[in-house]
């Protein structure tokens, strides 16, 4: 069975996969469990009207499933583990915090013009806390194997990595080895290659509006 997923286009470029680290995580999901899908590349500055009539809170990503509409990232992963257990992806619920609150406290110190506003801190306590949690449990976050956990961090590590290089030449430091390792590894997975956006100059318009309003 093939699935049917719409996820974000680039800005400026309609019919390239854009930077959406909410549909990349659906994505990287299919992937990982060699799973089968169409993909429809929704601009969503300019959204269609076909799209909208399906989904009129007009987000992505939105996943057709048992013949019905299901939008949200965290309820896609959760239907896709049900329906496909095999590979699992599964993890202890003890584990979703880790890693949580980096998405958020990257997105507040790259949109920051104040150097001495704590947002930088905020951002590597996070950085500090998923080093320590690597060191001793990784190389993933749930011990050997990767779980969704990992692949919910991965496209948010990457918009950290390329974004706050491109806006701010800042990067993360190079003594938080394990997770630097652990990006790596993230980002040389075949899944990941895949489903990431081609370019990453279509990530850094992504965030052009948001960090220069």
């Amino acid at each position: 069975m093939a699935f049917e997923i719409c996820v974000k286009a680039a800005v400026g470029a309609p019919n390239v996969l854009g930077d959406c680290p909410f549909s990349q995580r659906a994505l990287l999901t299919l992937e990982e469990k060699k799973l089968s899908y169409k993909t429809n590349l929704i601009n969503l500055s300019s959204k269609p009207d076909w799209f909208l009539a399906l989904n009129p809170a007009g987000k992505v990503p939105l996943l057709k499933f048992d013949e019905k509409w299901v939008p949200d990232s965290d309820v896609i992963v959760v239907l896709l583990e049900e329906k496909y257990p095999e590979p699992s992806l599964t993890y202890p619920p003890e584990l979703a915090s880790v890693g949580a609150d980096i998405y958020s406290k990257f997105s507040t110190f790259l949109k920051s013009k104040d150097e001495n506003d704590g947002t930088e801190q905020a951002l590597l306590d996070e950085l500090y806390a998923l080093e320590e949690h690597l060191k001793n449990n990784g190389p993933y976050v749930n011990g050997k194997k990767i779980s969704a956990v990992d692949l919910s961090l991965a496209p948010k590590l990457y918009h950290l990595k390329v974004a706050l290089g491109h806006f701010k030449k800042w990067y993360v430091p190079e003594s938080l080895t394990h997770v630097h390792n652990y990006m790596e590894s993230l980002f040389a997975r075949e899944s990941f290659q895949k489903t990431k956006t081609p370019k990453e100059e279509y990530l850094i318009a992504g965030w052009e509006p948001k960090v220069n309003p």
